[in-house]
């Protein structure tokens, strides 16, 4: 049984589930509109750029969840997940899932968006396995801190590897799909990597070293 491995924002999904969820939470008047408008903005252009904070911006996304209680927060995201998500999610991308598990292959999401935001949408896709960004709980309680290592590049191998560990898995015959510069490290890492609709940074490369290059997408 070979991993096919996806990132999830722009990869399986045609947008990005942390940016549109913080764009929800200002149109929701859950938080300062102008200023966190602003923060998240530059985030999700420090990540494109490829110099994002990790830990930085986890401090910042983290916050609604520690200042607000856990059943207000379900209730928004199902909101959340309904209007913003779902039509996101094509029939290109269910059968690009459908075509590795119809093979024997087994799925696993890698992403570093929380898993706050991304366990409901790994469901839609029916997808069982999921390495996210992990926020830390006390007493069911968020704290606004992540627990363990950010799922982001680097992070993202290190997270792969403690899970093949613990579901005595191997990377044999494994995939990895992404659309992003910032996962050549775990694309550097599997037998078949895949650019899906790639920024112009992952798209070099690919060319350079003859990965398939998908377009799953219409942007």
């Amino acid at each position: 049984m070979a991993l096919a491995i996806f990132d999830l924002d722009n990869t399986l999904l045609a947008g990005d589930s942390d940016y549109l969820w913080g764009r929800f939470l200002v149109e929701q008047g859950i938080v300062d509109g102008e200023q966190y408008e602003r923060e998240n903005e530059r985030f999700y252009e420090d990540y494109k750029a490829g110099r994002l904070d990790i830990h930085e911006f986890m401090r910042f996304s983290l916050k609604p969840l520690r200042k607000n209680p856990p059943e207000k927060l379900n209730q928004w995201r199902a909101l959340f997940i309904e209007e913003k998500i779902t039509p996101l999610i094509s029939k290109q991308a269910r059968q690009l899932v459908e075509k590795h598990r119809q093979a024997g292959d087994l799925p696993l999401i890698i992403t570093a968006t929380n898993a706050f935001v991304t366990s409901p949408i790994a469901q839609r896709f029916g997808i069982d396995h999921l390495i996210a960004t992990e926020p830390e709980q006390i007493d069911g309680h968020y704290t606004g801190e992540v627990a363990g290592t950010p799922s982001f590049r680097e992070g993202k191998v290190s997270r792969l590897n403690d899970w093949l560990d613990e579901f005595e898995q191997s990377m044999q015959g494994s995939w990895f799909y992404s659309d992003s510069h910032n996962d050549l490290p775990l694309l550097e890492q599997v037998e078949h990597p895949v650019a899906v609709d790639p920024d112009q940074t992952l798209a070099e490369v690919a060319k350079q070293r003859n990965w398939p290059i998908l377009q799953l997408h219409s942007r």
